[in-house]
């Protein structure tokens, strides 16, 4: 039995849901979890595989195998890794910026975005509290997922920045947020297995973006949210890894290891 790590944030919704209501005929075990927790249970082998934050690939690509066409990615605004800073960014140098610890991708992408877009030099605390307590002690805070997408809702007073723009503007390359890796291990025992989900996973894909409405109502019914605006934050997303992706992904590698997030560029290894 796979057991397959589910990313309990909004932007997971679609696939899963169509892997759920489709696919699953016994043979998974999901484990729900943030980005960073998912990322600790991947490497231990308490999961086989997971969408996992970038960043991890990049730390131990010689444990995982991508699977091909699959990502949680931005091509622009991805509307859920923001920025809230009490200060306009060009004014951030030098200033003291919360971390979120749940995603170590979208930590490394803001580092690199404010020493290489701006040339900035800052210092960073990882913290665990709400927007406002962070920025009494903070200039800028950094929040994911659906915390992030609550919070700019109702933010006021405050600039706010989206990274996937920022990582756009910078580059001109989509920003791959997440990969979909599985256990190199897998291959001595359960290659099939795996075959069989990856095809099931870009069904999944392609269903759920056929059937977003429906899948936005449902939803919504049970969500802080509403129909549109969940229709309109899937569509911003990318859930493919074409050659694009993959070039974006191949210089947030480079970026990470000139600025010491990684020790070496990894090679980029897929599953067949």
């Amino acid at each position: 039995m796979l057991r397959i790590g589910e990313i309990s944030y909004l932007n997971c919704t679609p696939i899963f849901s169509v892997l759920r209501e489709k696919f699953d005929d016994g043979s998974y075990t999901f484990v729900p979890g943030t980005p960073a927790r998912l990322n600790g249970r991947l490497c231990s082998g308490e999961i086989d595989l997971c969408p996992s934050s970038s960043i991890e690939y990049g730390r131990r690509p010689g444990s995982y195998l991508i699977l091909p066409d699959l990502s949680i990615s931005a091509v622009g605004p991805v509307l859920s890794v923001l920025l809230f800073s009490r200060l306009p960014v060009e004014e951030l140098d030098g200033r003291a910026i919360a971390l979120t610890s749940e995603s170590a991708t979208s930590v490394a992408l803001l580092k690199i975005l404010l020493s290489r877009m701006y040339g900035f030099s800052n210092s960073f605390t990882v913290v665990s509290g709400g927007l406002e307590e962070a920025l009494v002690c903070h200039d800028a805070v950094l929040l994911i997922g659906d915390r992030a997408l609550q919070e700019n809702m109702v933010a006021t007073g405050c600039h706010v920045y989206d990274l996937g723009e920022l990582w756009r503007s910078f580059t001109g390359c989509p920003f791959v947020f997440a990969l979909w890796l599985a256990r190199e291990e897998l291959l001595d025992g359960q290659r099939a297995e795996l075959t069989l989900l990856h095809q099931r996973l870009l069904q999944a894909k392609r269903l759920s973006l056929e059937n977003i409405e429906g899948i936005a109502e449902v939803c919504a019914q049970n969500h802080w949210t509403n129909r549109d605006f969940l229709i309109n934050y899937w569509r911003v997303l990318s859930y493919d890894l074409s050659p694009r992706h993959l070039e974006g992904l191949r210089l947030f590698f480079r970026y990470a290891t000139e600025c010491g997030v990684l020790e070496r560029e990894p090679e980029i290894r897929m599953f067949a």
